[in-house]
């Protein structure tokens, strides 16, 4: 399997090259050069497989020949062993054809594990293969962050440095990044948005020198390796529901579009995928997309839904490029345009296709709450504020005729406690392991919105563990 840069104007790599690059050099994001397909055969032979087998073969057809098969078995048996449940993404069903996958079972209780615990692995593997070292470094709205520095904490090989804006992540996603105490990790709490951080990261990959004196990788959604360690999961729940003899549907919360692209991923290899529908908070730029073809930035706003308050989705241009049949000029034309004006000139031939498989929804904090209250009244069960409203998404655009309905549980519902609390009068406590998260000392930087500062502060955190 190769890559090739959405953009055109970066050599084609393997998966092992993809992992360390993360971002092209000519901005953007590599995409495998052809879709792997498995036939109704091949999912049928996957039904009954534990996880961490069904992970590994849906992975295999992307690493191709850069990991033994055998090594990639090892790597995701180890990834899925601490997770706390049996199963590692449960089903949960909430009404007839209505049900939740839990994919918060994980060390830091984000769906974010379910990928991280994997790449840090793959990173220890191919960098021990090199004799080389990396530096990470990442941005995140909320839960990214803490499954990065969870899956490379300690490791010998890898430098972390993880950008979360400043006071606007739940205390608990914070404390979660912050008290780990590692030497290979550091925090820059960054006065601006996530989608600020997010740049900030951009810019660091675009300034030539420094990416290469850093070595620097990339642990976000930009990070191919993290979209195909998403897809089994969506495996795993359509052929617990009948896949590939039932059609299926997929509700996602999401504002980096990394996990509905790995649904699409997941249709696009074979698997029948009725429809994907798209949840947003009030940072609704993809629900403003699908619903009238508006892709214009706004100001980012607070809202109960950190991970997902986000206005530039930046694994869209993934999907973009294969809307725009993989045309990289027309891409990067479209992508310059867009940080020009504001606003993403998107054909509406295009448009169209998208919304071909692809529903827009929104939900404000008023209508989150109250999506929470009815849910636990109605079933007992306590979705977190990200999970809500991808369930709220879910029974406002189910296919209907038999067709199962499978909403994404992003996140544990006591990492946001006090919306919990405001919502259903609970406060869910945080499992046993965590019960001190909010007596250990925090560690992490307040800095200005200024390259050149953060790039010292990744220099210096590089050169301390290097010397």
């Amino acid at each position: 399997m190769r890559y090739i840069s959405t953009r055109g104007h970066a050599p084609a790599r393997d998966f092992a090259d993809v992992l360390l690059a993360g971002l092209a050099e000519d901005g953007g994001l590599f995409v495998p050069e052809s879709w792997p397909h498995f036939t109704p055969a091949d999912w049928r032979a996957m039904r009954g497989l534990p996880y961490h087998a069904l992970a590994a073969r849906v992975m295999q057809p992307f690493v191709g020949d850069a990991i033994p098969f055998g090594t990639l078995q090892t790597i995701c048996r180890d990834a899925y062993a601490g997770f706390g449940h049996p199963a590692v993404a449960p089903l949960v069903q909430l009404d007839t054809n209505l049900f939740a996958q839990e994919l918060f079972h994980g060390p830091t209780l984000a769906f974010k594990d379910m990928a991280m615990q994997v790449l840090g692995r793959l990173f220890d593997h191919v960098l021990t293969q090199r004799d080389a070292r990396v530096t990470i470094v990442g941005a995140t709205s909320g839960d990214t962050g803490s499954a990065a520095i969870e899956a490379c904490a300690g490791r010998d090989r890898v430098d972390i440095m993880i950008l979360h804006p400043h006071e606007r992540t739940s205390l608990v996603q914070r404390r979660q990044m912050t008290t780990v105490h590692a030497p290979n990790v550091g925090n820059i709490a960054l006065e601006g948005t996530f989608d600020d951080c997010q740049d900030m990261v951009k810019a660091m990959f675009a300034d030539a020198p420094f990416r290469n004196e850093m070595h620097l990788s990339a642990v976000n959604s930009i990070n191919w390796a993290r979209i195909a360690a998403q897809i089994p999961y969506y495996v795993a729940a359509a052929l617990a529901l009948g896949a590939p003899d039932r059609e299926i549907a997929f509700s996602v919360p999401t504002g980096n579009f990394g996990n509905i692209l790995a649904a699409w991923a997941a249709r696009r290899m074979g698997l029948p995928v009725a429809r994907l529908i798209v949840g947003s908070n009030r940072n609704d730029i993809l629900y403003r997309f699908l619903d009238k073809n508006d892709m214009s930035m706004v100001p980012v706003e607070p809202s109960l839904s950190p991970s997902m308050d986000i206005q530039v989705s930046s694994n869209f241009e993934r999907l973009l490029f294969e809307l725009l049949e993989r045309d990289p000029v027309a891409l990067t034309r479209t992508m310059q345009r867009f940080r020009e004006i504001g606003r993403m000139p998107v054909p509406d031939a295009v448009w169209h296709r998208a919304r071909g498989v692809l529903h827009g929804f929104r939900l404000d904090d008023p209508g989150t709450e109250a999506e929470i209250r009815r849910l636990h009244a109605a079933s007992g069960y306590l979705a977190d504020p990200h999970t809500a409203i991808g369930i709220a998404a879910a029974r406002a655009h189910a296919p209907g005729q038999g067709i199962p309905t499978v909403a994404m549980a992003t996140a544990h519902p006591a990492k946001f406690p006090d919306a919990m609390e405001r919502a259903t009068g609970m406060r869910p406590p945080l499992p046993p392991r965590m019960t001190d998260l909010y007596e250990r000392e925090e560690r992490f930087t307040v800095m200005p919105n200024d390259l050149t500062a953060v790039q010292a502060q990744v220099r210096a955190l590089v050169g301390r563990n290097r010397g």
